[in-house]
């Protein structure tokens, strides 16, 4: 029988947490577009859209984009962590930190959207995943 890894839950947690943040999106943003009163030529592209938001409504799908991006290298070295039999110790721990400074960024950007803390936490999570992805390349190479 499979014994998942540990790291497999941070996994699923940043994965709901990105669904969160798409309702939360659709929540704010489509209640918001009719307001704006936009023709049909308004533009083809939500991010034409998004240049007409109000920020802090912009700032929910500015995040969810965010989660499109950096934590696929987190998924991606997380899964080969755990395929290892790596994923437990300080990989899970390294794991959780950047779980939980992602979901941290993610409160900030939707809600007050203070770039430095948002930026600190950033740096900090990115840290974790440079170590994990490290750790993930000397067990493999």
């Amino acid at each position: 029988m499979f014994e998942p890894s540990a790291i497999l839950a941070p996994i699923m947690v940043l994965v709901m947490w990105s669904f969160v943040m798409m309702i939360w999106m659709a929540v704010t943003r489509l209640p918001a577009i009719p307001k704006l009163k936009l023709g049909r030529d308004a533009g083809q592209r939500t991010s034409d859209l998004g240049k007409q938001m109000p920020p802090h409504i912009q700032w929910k799908a500015d995040n969810y984009n965010h989660l499109m991006e950096q934590p696929t290298i987190f998924y991606a070295t997380a899964i080969v962590l755990a395929l290892l039999g790596a994923g437990e110790g300080f990989n899970l721990i390294l794991a959780w930190f950047y779980v939980g400074g992602r979901i941290a960024h993610s409160l900030v950007h939707a809600t007050s959207n203070v770039v430095m803390v948002r930026f600190s936490l950033f740096f900090l999570t990115s840290l974790a995943l440079i170590i994990m992805a490290t750790r993930a390349c000397l067990l493999i190479f």
